[in-house]
């Protein structure tokens, strides 16, 4: 059976381990999930309970070992397709500030937005000149959001992206975010972050790599 069209993320019976000298260490297991175009979710959970390895899953950066991930994101390519905000940021430090963003533009998708728009609403005018390490770490970690949200992709996956952010900006991420799933797109978003998680449509709860909220049985 062919997805719906609103359906953009399907995860089935999906798990992932690593084989350790001593056992088996499985971080994500048995998983199940689904999100729709318009969705913003939360992935909540300790650190250790396998939300950063579910979102490499749900990126592509890793294969499960058992089950499956299905990406609906039909005809886009490149940063249109799927956009990604890593912890690590993964801001290339030869390029400015507005060079990072623009890259994702000429690598596939196209500009959907402005980058001075979106340089306005993250509080970053003035620094597009600037190279990684002549910004502050929660600049960088906007400067990771702007480049994820320029081509308005059709799946967004965040981690942690307000871990370094005060509350006036992790505010104006969190609308970034949620500007993203109103324009056609969906949001998957791994957090500690009350403020972030109280901004979304969904909350799922991991704890040792299993879903353990009712949201988990989608």
């Amino acid at each position: 059976m062919m997805p719906s069209d609103d359906r953009v993320l399907t995860v089935c019976s999906a798990s992932r381990w690593f084989e350790m000298p001593s056992a088996r260490v499985t971080a994500v297991d048995d998983v199940s999930l689904q999100i729709d175009v318009g969705e913003i979710v939360g992935l909540a959970g300790p650190s250790g309970s396998g939300k950063t390895t579910l979102l490499n899953l749900v990126a592509g950066w890793e294969t499960p070992d058992s089950g499956t991930v299905e990406r609906n994101t039909g005809p886009r390519r490149g940063w249109s397709s799927l956009a990604i905000v890593p912890q690590e940021l993964g801001l290339i430090p030869e390029l400015t500030a507005v060079q990072n963003i623009r890259l994702v533009g000429r690598l596939g998708g196209g500009d959907s937005r402005t980058v001075g728009d979106l340089f306005e609403l993250l509080d970053l005018v003035g620094l597009a000149d600037r190279m990684p390490d002549e910004l502050s770490v929660g600049e960088q970690q906007r400067v990771a959001v702007a480049r994820a949200v320029l081509c308005m992709p059709r799946l967004l996956v965040a981690d942690e992206p307000t871990a370094h952010q005060d509350e006036r900006h992790a505010d104006q991420v969190m609308a970034v975010l949620a500007q993203a799933a109103s324009a056609g797109g969906a949001v998957l978003v791994a957090t500690h972050d009350d403020r972030l998680l109280a901004g979304v449509d969904r909350v799922l709860q991991l704890l040792d790599g299993r879903l353990v909220s009712p949201d988990g049985d989608a």
